[in-house]
């Protein structure tokens, strides 16, 4: 799926602790990130941080429930 506008970095990164399977950021080249590890999260935010929030990126999140907590993540923001 693609997320885009996260306003609050922080607790984007917060919900996706939460989430019970894999979570995984898509680069732009196609590889895959982890972003349930920290240094995956620090080389995302990196790479793709712009004044103060990510624009767009593309997550795969392996578990249903974890897509609809990130969905509804989405939707409060």
């Amino acid at each position: 799926m693609k997320v885009t506008n996260i306003k609050d970095v922080n607790r984007f990164f917060e919900v996706v602790d939460t989430c019970k399977g894999k979570v995984m950021l898509v680069t732009g080249e196609g590889d895959q990130l982890n972003l349930k590890s920290k240094l995956s999260q620090y080389v995302s935010l990196a790479n793709i941080f712009s004044n103060g929030e990510i624009p767009e990126m593309e997550i795969i999140a392996s578990e249903p429930e974890d897509v609809q907590k990130l969905v509804s993540f989405m939707m409060g923001q």
